[in-house]
């Protein structure tokens, strides 16, 4: 068979049953094979970034799901570096096959020939061109043993178009996949860490995103129970704990947090971190604040991420669902033998500030803010609901307001954060599990970024729901600029010759939408905002296609921050909660 072909026989082999992609001269013999193979369902993009970020959606969605995106020579591999970024930075498994030149043209400049391997390295696990045709079975069978291995992440294939065309023999009923290597903690090194827990009067669990790629929420969920720990997710790690549960203590940063968060934090004296990475906007720049008067455990299954941040009191190299066994089982040993700790009173202080230290959602401004956009949120859908979003003020204030339940029903893109990920993202989350509602959440500068992925979703058939909260400026930039007193082009208001009815709020992104093929629906009043989630959720079941739900906000709101980048330092800007009624959605009502 074709080299193409044998590269196809081993997706399906290693569970590949979709892939995203836009076709080129380059790599269309891999697509003859994928055609001929009949197996692998594609989606085609319309951006081949965005065939990158769908990949990402889908690796993101389910368990053990590795994403696939493909793109012909040249621009198609420079434009799916972000999506190469952006799933290393999170350590998420992509694939990503790009055609190539003839190996004998690969020194002449010829048209669309890039050096990808080259310029991917940097943002992958492995970045190859390969250049005999009998190498391509080997290549892609260590690409999905890298991807899986130790901290997963992305692989780059790049295919010469005479190595796709040759004939090579390859036996795919013998084949196999490689062993997955991940890191194992020892008895003693479990032993070892909970001795910090036994000599600590108020501890935290740290949970993070490595928790959610084991698929081991449920045993941090046991452990915490177990031991009677309260649990602070990070960002990615946000999920792994219902957020009603009686041991979830919220979140801590200095943008992605809760009050009642990082004051818990403040006042423990021993964190366990599991599977995270003590991300800058979790810790801030201020370590000296974050790590004063606390003792550190550091679980993770990258050796070198152990002490690169702040030095741990002990550190141990391990998968997260491998560690949790071990601690589950000595914590069950300590409390058999009578020496677990009882941290109750712990516990409960850490529920009464969550029932304290909350901030305001609802506001009846018009134009709106954006807090009753979360708080509608809330009330419409329910805890089977998965999130997508990315960055800005948006993300950030919907990070702060809104409830996860479930693990994989925040897919956000943590550390690169790229304008434009979301509308492809839930394309790609929707694709891997079209039994859960998504709803995603852009602001109006995210949503124009890749606006032309929502022809993907209406023309295979893609329902979800995406909230868009317009206040036609660059908020998150806008605010960040406050400290150097400038308000520099960030600024997207115009008036639309097409639309006069939109005053200074420029695109109109409903016609927009609609001229994508999805359905759209403009709300400019909070107390319509319910009526209009309930009519997105039945014109998605109806049409099977988005449904964009646009919230005109006012134009600037100051979402709740550290000026200094300092989690101990964070400003209100807006007013907090200090009766019920301020927060109605909130996890646990306001105590006064």
């Amino acid at each position: 068979m074709t080299a193409a072909r044998a590269a196809v026989e081993i997706l399906k082999l290693e569970g590949v049953e979709v892939a995203f992609g836009v076709p080129g001269a380059a790599i269309n013999p891999f697509y003859a094979a994928l055609k001929a193979s009949g197996e692998i369902r594609h989606t085609l993009a319309r951006h081949v970034e965005g065939a990158s970020h769908m990949a990402e959606g889908y690796t993101r969605a389910k368990a053990g799901n590795i994403g696939v995106c493909i793109g012909t020579s040249g621009p198609a591999g420079t434009d799916m570096i972000t999506g190469l970024y952006s799933a290393i930075a999170d350590s998420i498994p992509i694939l990503c096959i790009t055609g190539q030149a003839p190996v004998s043209k690969l020194h002449k400049e010829d048209f669309q020939a890039v050096d990808i391997a080259s310029i991917a390295k940097p943002v992958t696990k492995a970045a190859t061109t390969v250049l005999e045709a009998a190498q391509v079975p080997g290549v892609f069978q260590q690409a999905f043993h890298l991807m899986r291995s130790g901290r997963p992440g992305p692989v780059l294939i790049d295919l010469p178009i005479d190595v796709q065309l040759t004939e090579i023999e390859f036996d795919p009923e013998t084949y196999q996949p490689l062993p997955v290597y991940k890191p194992r903690a020892s008895r003693a090194q479990a032993e070892k860490a909970l001795q910090f827990l036994l000599e600590s009067e108020r501890p935290l669990i740290v949970s993070g995103g490595g928790i959610i790629n084991a698929d081991a929420s449920d045993l941090l969920v046991e452990f915490a129970e177990l031991t009677g720990v309260p649990v602070i997710s990070t960002l990615m790690g946000w999920g792994t704990i219902p957020d009603d549960h009686e041991l979830s203590a919220g979140m801590v940063g200095v943008q992605t947090s809760h009050r009642y968060g990082n004051a818990t934090f403040l006042e423990s004296d021993f964190v366990l971190g599991i599977g995270n990475r003590w991300a800058n906007r979790h810790t801030g720049y201020n370590l000296e604040a974050y790590t004063k008067g606390r003792k550190f455990v550091h679980v993770d299954i990258e050796p070198t991420q152990i002490g690169k941040i702040f030095a741990p009191d002990y550190g141990i190299a391990s998968d997260a669902k491998a560690a949790l066994e071990l601690f589950i089982e000595v914590a069950k040993d300590l409390k058999a033998a009578g020496r677990l700790p009882d941290f109750g009173s712990w516990a409960a202080s850490a529920q009464e500030r969550k029932a304290t230290l909350l901030r305001r959602t609802h506001f009846d401004n018009i134009p709106m803010k954006p807090q009753r956009v979360y708080e509608e949120m809330n009330r419409a859908f329910g805890p089977e609901t998965r999130y997508v979003t990315t960055i800005g003020l948006s993300q950030i204030a919907g990070a702060q307001m809104l409830h996860v339940y479930k693990p994989r029903n925040w897919i956000n893109c943590g550390q690169a954060g790229p304008l434009g990920w979301t509308i492809p993202a839930a394309i790609g989350a929707a694709t891997a599990d079209p039994g859960t509602p998504i709803v995603a959440l852009s602001g109006d500068y995210d949503f124009q970024f890749m606006i032309e992925e929502l022809a993907v979703a209406a023309q295979h058939k893609v329902p979800y729901i995406h909230v868009l909260v317009n206040n036609a400026y660059l908020g998150l930039i806008r605010q960040a600029q406050i400290g150097l007193d400038i308000n520099f082009q960030v600024n997207l208001e115009f008036e639309n010759i097409n639309a006069p009815e939109l005053g200074v709020y420029g695109v109109d992104h409903v016609k927009v939408a609609e001229g994508l093929g999805v359905k759209a629906i403009r709300v400019t009043d909070p107390n319509e905002l319910a009526a209009a989630f309930e009519e997105a959720k039945k014109l998605a079941a109806e049409h099977s296609v988005p449904v964009v739900v646009e919230a005109i906000l006012e134009r600037i709101t100051n979402i709740s921050m550290s000026r200094t980048v300092d989690m101990s330092n964070v400003t209100e800007f807006e007013e907090v909660a200090t009766l019920p009624e301020h927060a109605p959605t909130a996890i646990r009502p306001l105590a006064i």
